[in-house]
């Protein structure tokens, strides 16, 4: 059975989240556009093994009691403060720009014992992640409260997802909630822009394992490989025949790569 619990970061957000399962403890944290309903596709399966922390990021779900100004440096500290709740030694699972917020929680906290990262997205020289035209769609987009049209334009020019994947999507409740939270995703592209891949990380002591989908979008792996350069213990594995949403479309492959580095 789930409850339901909170924590106070350290501006004043109150940040949610879902505990469930038995086992040592494990903190989840979703990608850009979405909420904690993001991992149902293998919450029974990790629940089994580990207890859960699901978290909702500031701006979302559970978690919509947010202090301003909005920085990435703040979703560390969000990160981090369910990190202390859950306890010691701590496996931290962090997707998407969700992974960039899991390692911003690394450089605050000593609790994490290893980060699993699926796909960090930042910018490299040579590889920007949005496109300035496309950001400005997307700001357009919000600025007139289009959502439907944020969320569209960010699949299909970010994530590089197919018409069809699109189609596929919009009549599942993920679309919905993904909808809710569609305002979200211009500031977080702008942070991911200026993410700063540097000899910062190397105050990341800890195993650090990133997975990268074999058919994501080019920008992926550089930025795989520039955070793996920087982090003394971290690797990386590919995901076969995949992209960015594994979670969903190979979940039997992405479960033994989390099992694997545990």
């Amino acid at each position: 059975m789930s409850e339901f619990r909170s924590v106070e970061s350290r501006d004043g957000t109150i940040i949610g989240f879902e505990k469930l399962g038995h086992g040592p403890p494990m903190v989840l944290v979703h990608g850009g556009t979405a909420d904690r309903r993001r991992w149902l596709p293998v919450v029974p399966q990790l629940a089994e093994r580990f207890t859960l922390h699901i978290v909702d990021r500031r701006g979302r779900g559970l978690s919509t009691k947010e202090s301003a100004p909005y920085d990435i440096a703040r979703e560390g500290e969000d990160v981090a403060a369910v990190v202390e709740a859950a306890g010691r030694d701590v496996y931290l699972l962090g997707h998407s720009y969700g992974a960039l917020c899991s390692l911003e929680a690394a450089l605050r906290t000593d609790a994490i014992g290893r980060l699993l990262i699926y796909e960090p997205p930042a910018a490299t020289p040579g590889h920007a992640v949005t496109p300035v035209p496309v950001l400005e769609q997307l700001r357009a987009a919000a600025a007139r409260g289009d959502r439907p049209c944020v969320l569209e334009t960010f699949y299909r020019e970010v994530i590089h997802s197919t018409p069809e994947d699109i189609a596929e999507m919009i009549p599942t409740p993920m679309w919905q909630a993904r909808l809710a939270a569609a305002l979200t995703i211009v500031r977080e592209l702008e942070h991911v822009e200026r993410f700063e891949i540097s000899p910062r990380l190397s105050a990341i002591r800890i195993p650090v394992r990133l997975l990268l989908g074999t058919e994501s979008p080019p920008y992926f792996r550089p930025a795989a490989l520039a955070i793996a350069h920087e982090i003394p213990q971290a690797d990386i594995l590919p995901l076969h025949g995949q992209g960015h949403l594994a979670i969903d479309r190979d979940t039997p492959q992405f479960l033994a790569a989390v099992f694997a580095f545990a």
